[in-house]
């Protein structure tokens, strides 16, 4: 899989291209930015040398497929989405996706960007699996992916500790054989 030569993927908002070192500063701003950090279970600060490390020893080696999503009308990156976890022996990754600029929210972006990207994950990268994590309780998320063609497989009832609350997460995944044309 990460033989694949990675292109842009433009939709009819949204242009995805892969990321580069060039954009650390837009991640490790949108990781901070509180209405992002809310939906992730990992919530620890995100440093610039966090990031760094990330990009080379996940995304360089092929662990992580990580692209930046730009509005198409604007050039503007509003975010980013990534396969992380490639493993090439079962054809199957996790997904995961933030839009990190706030006014970029509430458009359908997501919807696009998932429909987008899981699309290339499957018919690009070969994916047969694509599973996901998401903290319970994030609605649109999750009615988002049930839209794309997600299943939910199940709860783990108090799964993480966030704060000082713990949280239950759900898994949902899709298979190459749920997409339709």
């Amino acid at each position: 899989m990460n033989k694949t030569k990675l292109t842009t993927i433009v939709g009819k908002n949204l242009i995805l291209r892969p990321i580069t070192l060039d954009d650390t500063d837009l991640i490790v701003n949108w990781r901070n930015n509180p209405s992002v950090v809310q939906n992730f279970i990992f919530r620890e600060k995100f440093t610039r040398q966090m990031h760094e490390s990330w990009m080379h020893n996940k995304v360089e080696t092929g662990q992580v497929i990580q692209y930046i999503v730009e509005e198409k009308k604007n050039n503007r990156p509003i975010g980013s989405v990534y396969f992380r976890d490639v493993n090439e022996n079962y054809n199957s990754a996790e997904f995961g996706i933030f839009i990190g600029e706030d006014d970029a929210r509430g458009k359908g972006y997501g919807k696009e960007i998932t429909s987008l990207f899981v699309r290339f994950g499957i018919e690009s990268l070969g994916l047969h699996r694509i599973q996901l994590r998401l903290v319970k309780g994030n609605a649109a998320a999750a009615r988002t992916y049930t839209s794309v063609g997600f299943h939910k497989e199940g709860e783990f009832r108090d799964m993480v500790k966030l704060g000082d609350e713990y949280r239950t997460v759900i898994f949902m995944s899709i298979l190459d054989t749920d997409i339709k044309d």
